[in-house]
């Protein structure tokens, strides 16, 4: 599978959001009208951007886990998940890929996304961890290039402790095809995830590169999260 890899720089999310509905619509609509599959009239893409300060809400998302936004605005969206935010030094990667050509299922779509990231933290020395139940990856706050596993039982009443997220999952997929994606923060105003709850989860601490010790750029970090995903997404 190949993509059309697209690197859009700064975007508003709104016109991006609407940009990404509207391509997956269209895939559906020459696919019904020609009998084909969608992956035989468009090819997938992976968008890399980054966004102006927002908050997206998921089709879940509850009121009360937007603690204090303040002046930036909030959209909601029809992705998965609570909400999140998205801001300067944050590299927000979109796949539009067709399941169906590629061979798996959302699962395994995730588990690949995930990996990706996970190997991109790995190419700047940084060790990422999936924690059960919890899309996304985080990394040890004492020790980021540890290898050791988060083994046992995380704490009931605080599961992330120790732990700082550094990469949030949200998607959507319509017929088979995706859209949304990843975001990973590299060196970012991290104050406005305390007017959040991020993800849904109270006293999450969110972390970027910058703030564990590397010093990478944000279009180094795009470069190599989009090789990843263009590896890891392959059927």
């Amino acid at each position: 599978m190949s993509f059309d890899v697209r690197q859009l720089g700064r975007v508003d999310y709104l016109p991006t959001f609407a940009a990404m509905q509207a391509f997956t619509a269209s895939r559906r609509e020459v696919a019904s009208q020609t009998g084909l599959q969608p992956n035989q009239d468009l090819r997938d893409q992976l968008w890399i951007c980054e966004h102006p300060p927002v908050y997206t809400q998921g089709l879940a998302g509850k009121p009360d886990h937007l603690l204090a936004p303040g002046d930036i605005p909030v959209v909601q969206t029809d992705r998965g998940g609570q909400v999140t935010f998205h801001g300067p030094g944050q590299v927000v990667a979109y796949p539009l890929i067709d399941l169906k050509r590629a061979g798996y299922f959302i699962k395994e779509y995730v588990y690949r996304i995930e990996e990706a990231v996970i190997r991109t933290l790995g190419h700047v020395g940084v060790t990422g961890h999936r924690v059960a139940g919890s899309p996304g990856i985080y990394v040890r706050l004492d020790d980021p290039a540890s290898h050791a596993a988060l083994t046992g039982p995380r704490d009931p009443l605080d599961p992330f402790r120790g732990l700082g997220k550094i990469a949030a999952l949200g998607i959507k997929v319509s017929r088979h095809c995706t859209y949304h994606g990843v975001a990973l923060n590299v060196a970012m105003d991290l104050e406005p995830f305390s007017r959040i709850n991020p993800c849904g989860y109270a006293g999450l601490t969110t972390t970027d590169l910058s703030t564990i010790g590397v010093s990478a750029s944000w279009q180094e970090a795009a470069d190599v999260l989009g090789q990843k995903l263009m590896t890891y997404l392959a059927p």
